[in-house]
């Protein structure tokens, strides 16, 4: 797939492929997204650095989740947490009441994370590779 070829009804979630962390992240949005709205992309595929290249983000400091909205916008780190929690409707949509902190705050938080994500959670040889039925919310 191409840049050019994505979904423009979907919400593309670029994340660390290799990260125990983001694996169970990808594995608790899979399970509740009812409303089929998210895509997934590993950010070492190729497509996940087409787009990473597409919206100019530098790769070397790039250590998170990224919600990229095809045409319209893309957020990364705690703001795109909080905007993929609240579209997974339940008790998880009150995430979005961290929104009224302010980003610099919240990122705070979510950068203490990222950075001890491999020693907390550990890291693994290769990116997931998804079952039959999961198949179709890769990209």
């Amino acid at each position: 797939m191409e840049l050019t070829e994505l979904p423009n009804d979907k919400k593309i979630v670029l994340f660390d492929g290799v990260c125990n962390l983001c694996d169970k992240s990808v594995q608790f949005i899979l399970k509740r997204d009812k409303k089929d709205i998210f895509r997934f992309v590993p950010l070492q595929s190729p497509l996940g650095k087409e787009i990473i290249d597409y919206l100019k983000i530098d790769e070397t400091k790039m250590d998170s989740i990224i919600l990229y909205e095809p045409n319209r916008a893309y957020y990364y780190k705690a703001e795109a947490a909080i905007k993929i929690g609240a579209h997974l409707g339940g008790v998880i949509s009150l995430i979005r009441l961290f929104a009224i902190l302010p980003k610099s705050l919240s990122n705070i938080v979510y950068d203490y994370i990222a950075k001890n994500r491999y020693k907390w959670y550990g890291k693994k040889e290769q990116c997931m590779i998804p079952t039959p039925e999961m198949k179709a919310k890769f990209l």
